[in-house]
């Protein structure tokens, strides 16, 4: 089954570090007057509804500041969900016509802990977008390209209006102090696992199946358009490093009459050969699985293989990483720092 065309630049494929769903939040704004600066990092498409008037105007799904009558520019500053390498930035002025920024500007910077936003402002900030033209009710697209892992972005209207979404594109990379690397979810974003292929993502992304927390409903997890062919939809990814798979979740909470009828899950040993990790077994609808798996080889990638098609809320492969895997792991966030 062939993907739909999109012209829409590859990096937007990776996980968007910023999402609400990841844990991002917006910590501070100069002004939020006209609506929340909160809806920046909002995971749904930006919705509205015209003539919608609250007590302080249009009532809008983005940030939007009030209109300055002296010199100067609105900012907010995020804490990203997942920490990581920035590949591409969107600013999406979605619904915002008369009333977007003709100017952006973003910025990262990368600081340990949990800094407050006042302790951010007196620290080192890398350019990521340098005051580049914005267009209205669109999706702005920038790419960065950035080899530093960043923790929080800061974004500046040139000088005010509304902002729908700030979506900030990259690879997750953890911090290897802050992880158990013998019992871990290799298959985590939060972890450094990466989707690398996808037979087919026509209602939602397969990096939801990586994502931390339960789905809250279906569209928060992975599925797919339905097959009219002999053929079966799969989800391939590079684990967070070389490790021992010791159990499987495979989760279709939500996924009531679109849940696969059965799933399999193979590993890429170090030779470069699939392996069998869970051999092709039936699930329920709406049900988290956990299997207990056999004690199997060193693993450095692996692949979720649904049949015929359907859905899945979460994959889960938890286990430990081996002395390569934990090397690699640390040589990647020193790379980064």
């Amino acid at each position: 089954m062939e993907a739909l065309v999109s012209d829409r630049p590859e990096w937007t494929e990776l996980p968007d570090l910023a999402s609400r769903r990841f844990g991002g939040t917006v910590m501070w704004a100069t002004d939020e007057l006209f609506a929340e600066k909160e809806n920046l990092v909002n995971p749904w498409v930006p919705a509205h509804r015209a003539e919608t008037f609250g007590p302080k105007g249009q009532v809008y799904d983005g940030w939007e500041t009030r209109r300055h009558r002296e010199p100067g520019d609105d900012q907010a500053v995020l804490r990203l969900g997942l920490a990581g390498t920035v590949t591409g930035v969107i600013v999406d002025t979605a619904f915002f016509k008369g009333n977007y920024p003709p100017f952006v500007s973003v910025e990262a910077t990368s600081v340990p802990g949990y800094p407050s936003a006042a302790e951010l402002a007196t620290a080192d900030w890398d350019v990521l977008v340098d005051r580049a033209p914005a267009a209205g009710h669109t999706e702005n697209f920038y790419t960065v390209n950035g080899s530093r892992r960043y923790t929080h972005v800061r974004l500046t209207q040139h000088p005010d209006g509304g902002v729908a979404r700030l979506r900030v594109h990259g690879v997750p990379i953890p911090d290897p102090d802050l992880l158990d690397l013998d019992a871990l979810d290799l298959a985590a974003l939060e972890n450094g696992a990466v989707v690398t292929g996808c037979s087919n993502k026509f209602y939602s992304s397969p990096n939801n199946l990586l994502s931390p927390g339960l789905a809250a409903h279906q569209a928060e997890g992975w599925e797919t358009a339905r097959r009219r062919d002999d053929g079966n939809d799969w989800v391939t990814l590079r684990l967070a490093g070389a490790g021992h798979v010791r159990f499987a979740e495979l989760d279709t909470s939500n996924l009531k009459g679109n849940a696969p009828g059965w799933a399999s899950v193979s590993g890429r040993d170090t030779y470069g050969e699939w392996v069998d990790l869970l051999p092709k077994t039936r699930l329920q609808p709406d049900t988290r699985h956990r299997f207990a798996l056999k004690d199997g080889p060193e693993v450095t990638e692996a692949r979720l293989d649904i049949y015929p098609d359907g859905g899945l809320a979460r994959l889960r492969l938890f286990g430990r990483l081996t002395e390569a895997g934990r090397t690699n792991l640390k040589a990647r966030f020193a790379k980064t720092r």
